[in-house]
């Protein structure tokens, strides 16, 4: 192909030429050149600018993760351990992020307490303060972005939500209901066994009726207002919006009410027909894809994708998983442009981030060297912006 060329002549001294490549555009794989210049994709590699031979490694756009976990386990690394350091556990969290290829995150902080007495509201306040701190002092390697996930069953939940909702870099509010019973827990059981599992909680008979009843109250007192907030919040400031865990088609079309246009990790086939019905966006779990299934046995994200039902991954709770994801996913379906997209151009548009996720002339210059061993992307190169890490 022609070499993509830069926008900025003046910049010539930084710009670099990666030839050799095979590169992944929006429709096609070609071999070829990209040139960098000014931080920028450009349109011609400026004379005198350097020369790097990718050897026939893949070059795809850097990756957009619109809901990890993964910097609250940086703030809590072992059960009763709070990292003393809020930078610090934002710059480790930011360098993992990076190093898995994930060049623009949407950092997913659960909003609510979650019977902590405060601990959790803590801990969310400093991560987000942590974050806003790092960014101001430049020390992020990847773009951060805030998601927030907001449980509206949870007493802790408004508090919390209208202290940060006008944060600026406030991109996404999705809105949960975990009281057992319903959508992802409508097994009660299997509710117990998980937070047996994951709390080391456990209940006697008597016990688990009475938190049943207490969180099933809290639900028909909270929920409604929570919702009508959060939707208003929403719409008032222009976030987007998405509903997680819909089970059934009324959940869809409840979201679709509000003006949902995200189906994040529905658990059923059915209800994710009903989003694509809608015109709903369906965004899935990579560890979904590289585990083969639900953890919590809930329709599988390689299911959804063969249905024609899958739009985005996210690396969900494991970084690493969101480039593997992608690549096995085109080992399935055939089609590697498309399945780099749904880590990359599809969730780029869905937050409003034009400038990125694509491999295109004027684009910012985030890319990543990928080269297959035994079928595994192992990463080569990350630029973000321009800048060159790995």
């Amino acid at each position: 192909m022609d070499a993509l060329l830069v926008r900025n002549d003046a910049a010539a001294r930084d710009a670099i030429g990666l030839v050799n490549a095979r590169i992944v555009l929006s429709d096609k794989v070609v071999s070829g050149e990209v040139a960098i210049a000014g931080g920028e994709i450009a349109a011609i590699r400026p004379p005198g600018a350097a020369e790097l031979d990718c050897e026939g490694d893949y070059l795809v756009p850097g990756l957009v993760d619109l809901h990890t976990d993964n910097i609250e386990h940086h703030f809590h690394p072992r059960p009763g351990v709070r990292w003393p350091s809020a930078i610090a556990a934002v710059l480790a969290h930011d360098w993992q992020m990076l190093g898995s290829g994930i060049t623009t995150v949407l950092d997913s902080l659960s909003i609510g307490d979650y019977d902590t007495a405060g601990a959790r509201t803590a801990m969310l306040n400093a991560a987000i303060g942590g974050i806003d701190a790092a960014r101001a002092a430049g020390l992020l390697k990847a773009g951060h972005y805030f998601h927030f996930r907001c449980e509206l069953s949870d007493p802790g939940l408004l508090p919390v939500i209208r202290a940060h909702v006008d944060n600026p870099n406030l991109r996404l509010l999705s809105l949960m209901d975990h009281t057992p019973g319903q959508r992802q827990w409508h097994d009660i059981e299997l509710y117990r066994a998980f937070r047996r599992k994951k709390n080391n909680q456990v209940w006697t008979d008597s016990e688990f009726a009475i938190y049943l009843a207490e969180r099933r109250t809290h639900q028909a007192r909270l929920v409604p207002e929570a919702r009508s907030y959060i939707v208003a919040a929403a719409r008032d400031r222009d976030i987007r919006l998405a509903s997680h865990d819909d089970t059934s088609r009324a959940d869809v079309e409840q979201a679709a009410a509000d003006g949902i246009s995200i189906s994040e990790f529905p658990t059923t086939l059915a209800a994710a027909s009903r989003a694509r019905e809608l015109g709903q966006h369906v965004v899935m779990g990579s560890p979904n894809v590289v585990l083969g299934g639900s953890h919590s046995g809930n329709v599988g994200a390689l299911e959804l994708a063969e249905a024609g039902l899958l739009d985005v991954l996210t690396s969900d709770y494991v970084p690493a998983s969101l480039l593997q994801a992608a690549f096995l996913l085109a080992e399935v379906s055939g089609d590697l442009p498309r399945a780099i997209a749904a880590v990359s151009a599809v969730p780029a548009a869905i937050a409003g981030l034009d400038d990125r996720g694509r491999i295109a002339p004027g684009l910012r210059a985030d890319l990543l060297r990928v080269r297959l061993v035994d079928g595994l992307p192992v990463i080569q190169g990350i630029w973000v912006g321009g800048r060159r890490y790995l």
